[in-house]
C-alpha cells in the first residue's frame, strides 16, 4: 500500500516518521511506496491554539488530495498535536486517514501498562490523549502545562532540543512517575524524540511515534487492512 504523510509538523518529526519507517520496512523485507507533503507548522500552532478545527481540517484536505494525486492510498499526520480537528478532516478527506491516537490504548494494555504520564501539546495533556484511552489510566502535569507546552512548541518549531529544554521534560517525567503513579512516560508529542532519543532519563519511556509507524508498516506491506487499522 502506498503511504502518504503529512509532514512538516515539525520537520524533525517527519524525519523521524520517515527514517524509522524505512527501517521497519526493511525488516519486514517488503518496498515501501512513500509520499510526503509539506504543511506548516506555524498554521497548525495557531489554528491548535484558536481551536480552530475546521479550518486546519480544510489545511489537510487539500493536503490529501495532493498525496491522492501522487497515488497514495491512505494518509498519517506525522502530529499527535496535530491530530486536535482529526475527525473534521476525516470527514472531508479524499483518503482514510490513519490515527496516531487510536493504537495507542491497546498498545498500553497490551504492555501491562496501568497509568501513563503524557508530554505533549496543550491540547493532548489537558484532554489526555482526546479522551481516547478506555483501558489505561493518564496523567499529565496540570499545574506546570503551559510552562510543558511551550517548551515543547520552541523544540518542534527549532527542530532541535538544549540541555535546559531536555531537563525540563525529564523532570517532568520524573514527577509523573514518582508523584502520580505513571508506570511509564508517553512522548505523546512526535518532536520529543529530540529531547529524549540517545538519553536515559531514569525511567520507562513509550514513544507514540513507534506505535504509530509499526501500524503504517504493516499497512505498506499489506500485514494489516484499513478496516482493522
Amino acid at each position: 500500500m502506498h503511504i502518504g504523510l503529512i509532514g512538516g509538523i515539525g520537520p524533525a518529526a517527519t524525519l523521524v516518521y520517515y527514517q524509522r519507517l524505512c527501517a521497519r520496512m526493511r525488516a519486514l523485507e517488503c518496498p515501501l511506496e512513500l509520499t510526503i507533503v509539506q504543511a506548516d507548522v506555524h498554521t497548525l500552532i495557531r489554528n491548535n491554539l484558536a481551536d480552530r478545527r475546521e479550518e486546519q481540517a480544510l489545511v489537510y484536505a487539500a493536503l490529501i488530495d495532493r498525496l491522492k494525486a501522487a497515488g497514495a492510498e491512505c494518509v498519517g499526520i506525522t502530529s499527535l498535536g496535530g491530530h486536535f480537528c482529526f475527525e473534521e478532516t476525516v470527514r472531508i478527506a479524499s483518503l482514510p486517514l490513519v490515527s496516531a491516537v487510536t493504537p495507542l490504548d491497546a498498545h498500553f494494555a497490551d504492555a501491562g501498562v496501568r497509568c501513563v504520564g503524557l508530554l505533549g501539546t496543550r491540547v493532548v495533556m489537558r484532554t489526555r490523549l482526546y479522551g481516547q484511552l478506555r483501558r489505561t489510566k493518564a496523567v499529565a502535569c496540570d499545574d506546570d502545562t503551559e510552562r510543558l507546552s511551550q517548551t515543547y512548541q520552541d523544540v518542534a518549531v527549532a527542530g532541535t532540543c538544549s540541555d535546559a529544554q531536555r531537563a525540563v521534560f525529564f523532570d517532568a517525567g520524573r514527577r509523573m512517575i514518582e508523584e502520580q503513579g505513571a508506570d511509564a512516560i508517553v512522548l505523546a508529542g512526535t518532536d520529543l524524540g529530540l529531547a529524549f532519543d540517545g538519553y536515559e532519563p531514569g525511567y520507562r519511556v513509550i514513544d507514540a511515534l513507534d506505535v504509530h509507524v509499526a501500524l503504517l508498516a504493516n499497512l505498506a506491506a499489506g500485514r494489516v487492512s484499513l478496516m482493522r487499522a
